[in-house]
Formats: structure tokens, C-alpha cells, sequence
């Protein structure tokens, strides 16, 4: 049976997560019910990162099964019936039995923060207007990078069977707006960019310092770590795949 990858981007201010859920809803949920609309059969999605309510990617990729050839005028005919807020970027067939989740080799994400009032950017950033030691935190970042148990900084609750992350990445850079963090893993726990960012944040004000920092992430303890980023600030940017011209057999665009 042929397998298809999916990529989306999305602004997730109005949605409650990615992954579907009951009662809420999602951006999985809204894609599932356009390729029921057009393909007239139930598809299930099966995503390869998982984002929280509020939080944008740039691109997020799915997958599913489906017995049928598909047409390359399915990508137009999606991004009709799909909600503004959501748009399908490409549609490749790929090795049957391929999984998005499973054979990404790495995430990407970017968080965003402002320091003067914009309503364009309410929704999209942190509005933060405080100045931050990007030179500071750029040190504590560093001492992330490899491989280390961040149950630090994963949510209280997270059901992941490991917590054992390897950062590629992680550094911020002056915008003209204010400040952005880029970091890049081979997988995130829940909630972990964003108290990242929160704790990262903490150093860039100077109330501690890099030292502090990464004994926060030695100590395995979420209650140390600062999880009051917000959710608009972040975006999925990329995921990324081995030997991509060998998964991605076909393009529908």
C-alpha cells in the first residue's frame, strides 16, 4: 500500500495542539477532515513532531496509508477546503511503510520575542520589553549542546520513555524586533523549548548565571527550571530526515 508524507504550516493561535484530541480542535484534526471531504474515506495522521495549543511551525510533516494512487491536484484541492490558518506545502509519496515520526533524524525550532509594542506581532512573539545579555545566554546555551537528560526541563506529567535529548544547537541572535533562539535536537520533550527559553531568559537578566543555569539542568528537577515562556513565541521550524532524496520518492505540488 502506498505511503504519502504530508507538510503543513500552520499559525496555531486558534487550535488546541497538533495531535488530535476529543472535544478540541486540532491541526491534525482539521487535515483529517479535508482528506475525508475529498479523498470521501477516513484517513488517519500520524505526525512526526508533536506541538502544544498556541505554538506555529513552519513545517510540520504527517504521514498515512492509502490504497489508492493519488492525483497530483489533491495539494490545490486541500488547501481549498482547509482553514486559512492551515496550509499543505507538499504531498510525497515515500518507501511504503515509511513513518514521520520515526525516521526524523532532527527537529528545529525558533522562539521569538519583541520588546516594543507591535499588534502585528501579538499572537506570533513574546512581548518581553526588557533587554537581555545575548552574549550570556548564549554561553549558558552552549552548555547544553550534546547529549543530557533534560527531565529539568520537560513538563511535570510527560509520559516520554526516555529523557535523554541531543542538542545540535542552541543560540540567540539579536532581531530587529528583539531577540530570537534557535535550537536544534534529535528529539524535545514536552514543554522543554519553552523552559528553555524561560530559564534562558532568567540568565539573560542577569538573576542567574550560566553556572546556574546548567546546574538546573543537572539537577533533574522541573520545579528549578522557568516554564513561563508563552506558546506564541514558538514555531516548529524544520524536521529533518536521512538521505531525503530516498524517502521522498514524489512530489504533488
Amino acid at each position: 500500500m502506498p505511503t504519502y508524507f504530508i507538510t503543513t504550516a500552520y499559525k496555531g493561535t486558534h487550535y488546541a495542539g497538533s495531535q488530535v484530541q476529543e472535544n478540541a480542535i486540532t491541526i491534525q484534526g482539521e487535515i483529517e477532515k479535508a482528506l475525508h471531504t475529498y479523498l470521501r474515506q477516513p484517513v488517519t495522521l500520524t505526525g512526526s513532531s508533536r506541538t502544544d495549543a498556541g505554538v506555529h511551525a513552519f513545517k510540520n510533516v504527517y504521514h498515512f496509508d492509502f490504497q489508492e494512487d493519488l492525483s497530483p491536484e489533491i495539494v490545490y484541492h486541500l488547501n481549498a477546503i482547509l482553514p486559512q490558518d492551515i496550509a499543505l506545502t507538499g504531498l510525497y509519496e515515500v518507501q511504503p511503510g515509511s513513518h514521520s515520526r520515526f525516521q526524523a533524524t532532527a527537529r528545529t525550532y525558533q522562539y521569538d520575542i519583541y520588546t516594543q509594542k507591535n499588534p502585528f506581532l501579538e499572537g506570533r512573539a513574546w512581548f518581553y520589553p526588557y533587554p537581555l545579555d545575548v552574549e550570556e545566554m548564549n554561553r549558558a546555551a552552549e552548555l547544553i549542546v550534546g547529549e543530557h537528560d533534560f527531565s529539568s526541563f520537560a513538563k511535570r506529567g510527560s509520559q516520554a520513555k526516555t529523557t535523554t535529548c541531543c542538542i545540535t544547537y542552541c543560540r540567540w541572535v539579536s532581531t530587529p524586533e528583539g531577540y530570537r533562539m534557535e535550537v536544534e535536537g534529535n528529539r524535545f520533550l514536552r514543554g522543554m523549548v519553552r523552559a528553555l527559553v524561560g530559564t534562558l531568559v532568567r540568565v539573560g537578566r542577569k538573576k542567574i548565571n550560566a553556572e546556574d543555569f546548567f546546574s538546573i539542568l543537572q539537577a533533574k528537577d522541573s520545579t528549578r527550571a522557568d516554564f513561563a515562556a508563552p506558546a506564541q513565541g514558538l514555531y516548529l521550524v524544520n524536521v529533518s530526515y536521512p538521505n531525503d532524496g530516498s524517502i521522498f520518492t514524489n512530489q504533488f505540488n
